[in-house]
């Protein structure tokens, strides 16, 4: 049987036109819902604060280390033998006070020694004197020889001398038998005795007896690298920052753990040479330690005073990301509503907070929150946060007043 084709042709020739129509149809419903969709969207909300300059107190966090004040080894001055040792180990002494007593029994005798030959030659004087004087006169009567008269004139001058002599003999000899009588030179705390009772010293020895510390005031030393004085000078030149105009450094004390020391120090003076191998020098605090909570060798660390910059701009950290440069970066949203990004110099961190030096001016609103869902150029809606800054005016693009200090 076979089968009409020309009755499939009309068919054929209205495939196309209705499926492209319906192609078409879809692709403007896509559209049309794409374009609605992009209309209904919202604006991202992104939270921000508004930069404020303020006055700030700038500070450097140095490590350091304590040592007493005053310190002194005791060395006994004279040979002997220890008969008595006269303090309590870990005890106060005062300056003066009896330590050691070395046995004075051969310094004595030399002493005793040493006057009676003092006497003796104090004794002979007279006589001899007497002597040289008739010399002098029986020579101007030709009674006796130019040679006799100068004999007895060289006999007097000899017992003089020997009269000066057995006077420092004797002195000597007082002065080693006070020595046998060890002291303290200090008023401190003295630490461990490394000798007792019976023990052999010697003058001089290179081990010490004991070892007297004063701890109040204690010591604080602590190192700065010489390029933050670089930069701390050029900031007081550049009127960024003001000095104490007292000249007066106050100095707190952050303890070991952490926690801060009650009273506060002085800085007494910064070293004069710089260490070629670290790059710092020696700062010297002097601070009170009546309690003796200090002690001599504890790792401390001072927050040393640099002065005042009145108009500081203070970032918080969570506004300040890094780029794959390293550089610093944080979002701004300007008065159009639109996010710009700013390269920022960071000098530190104060708190929760960056001192940055360039890239934000006052009345700047910084993004901090909802960052990840903006990009520069794209539209926000700034939310400003319940955080401002401790110093500074309400967020407002009016100059905040000046806080004091």
């Amino acid at each position: 049987m076979r089968v009409n084709t020309n009755t499939r042709k009309p068919f054929r020739r209205l495939w196309p036109p209705v499926i492209l129509s319906a192609l078409l149809g879809l692709t403007g419903c896509q559209k049309g819902d794409g374009q609605q969709a992009m209309r209904t969207a919202p604006v991202p909300e992104v939270g921000i604060v508004t930069i404020a300059p303020q006055q700030v107190e700038l500070t450097s966090e140095l490590p350091g280390r304590t040592s007493a004040f005053l310190v002194a080894e005791i060395r006994p001055q004279v040979n002997g033998i220890i008969l008595k040792r006269q303090f309590e180990e870990g005890a106060d002494v005062k300056a003066g006070q009896l330590l050691y007593q070395i046995d004075p029994a051969p310094f004595q005798a030399a002493l005793d020694s040493a006057k009676a030959s003092l006497g003796m030659a104090q004794a002979n004087l007279p006589s001899i004197k007497s002597r040289a004087e008739r010399y002098e006169q029986l020579l101007a009567d030709k009674a006796v020889s130019q040679q006799d008269y100068d004999d007895a004139a060289a006999a007097v001058n000899q017992v003089l001398a020997e009269i000066q002599y057995w006077k420092a003999a004797v002195e000597t000899a007082r002065i080693n038998l006070a020595y046998t009588r060890v002291t303290a030179p200090i008023s401190g705390r003295i630490g461990k005795s490394s000798v007792t009772d019976g023990a052999m010293v010697t003058a001089y020895q290179a081990m010490p007896l004991a070892t007297i510390q004063q701890l109040d005031p204690i010591y604080v030393d602590v190192t700065q690298s010489s390029a933050e004085l670089l930069r701390f000078k050029r900031d007081l030149e550049s009127g960024r920052l003001s000095a104490d105009q007292e000249g007066v450094k106050t100095v707190r004390i952050l303890l070991e753990d952490g926690s801060p020391y009650s009273l506060e120090g002085t800085l007494q003076f910064r070293d004069i040479t710089v260490d070629p191998s670290t790059g710092s020098y020696n700062l010297r605090i002097v601070v009170p330690n009546p309690e003796f909570l200090l002690l001599p060798g504890m790792f401390v660390r001072a927050v040393v005073q640099e002065g005042a910059a009145s108009n500081a701009i203070l970032a918080p950290q969570q506004g300040v990301t890094r780029n794959f440069k390293g550089e610093a970066v944080a979002l701004v949203v300007d008065d159009a509503g639109t996010v710009q990004q700013r390269i920022l110099s960071l000098d530190r961190a104060i708190g929760d907070k960056w001192l940055v030096s360039a890239g934000l001016s006052s009345g700047d609103r910084l993004i901090i929150e909802g960052m990840l869902k903006v990009r520069p150029g794209s539209s926000v809606k700034p939310v400003p946060m319940d955080a401002p800054q401790p110093g500074s005016a309400s967020p407002s693009p009016t100059p905040p007043p000046t806080e004091s200090k």
